[in-house]
């Protein structure tokens, strides 16, 4: 079991970054797998970026060359760095860990505008 939440959200212009942390409640050392998903009003909940155990990294198309996702073992902490950023990037994010099921945090807003 895993308590996540998210922080860094906000307003920012097209063109601008943001950085989006996500805290563990207890080592993520051993989770196979975490990530970012987002949701924007009226579509799906879609996967953004994840990062397995061994480094590994999946994007989704849309962000690819704009996201990075980074994961901190020591601070049990994972990371999503924005940029370059879109008004099709406005959506609630969510950080997520995989253990025997998905784990979700209570999400952030990100709101880009034009």
């Amino acid at each position: 079991q895993v308590q996540l939440v998210e922080s860094g959200g906000g307003l920012v212009q097209a063109g601008g970054s943001l950085r989006l942390s996500c805290a563990a409640s207890r080592s993520i050392f051993s989770i196979n797998a975490m990530g970012w998903y987002r949701q924007a009003p009226g579509k799906q909940r879609e996967l953004v970026a994840t990062m397995a155990r061994s480094g590994s990294t999946t994007y989704a198309d849309s962000v690819k060359g704009r996201f990075t996702i980074s994961r901190d073992n020591a601070k049990n902490a994972v990371y999503l760095q924005m940029n370059s950023l879109k008004p099709e990037d406005t959506a609630v994010y969510y950080c997520n860990a995989a253990l025997n099921r998905n784990y979700w945090g209570q999400g952030t807003q990100v709101t880009v505008s034009s």
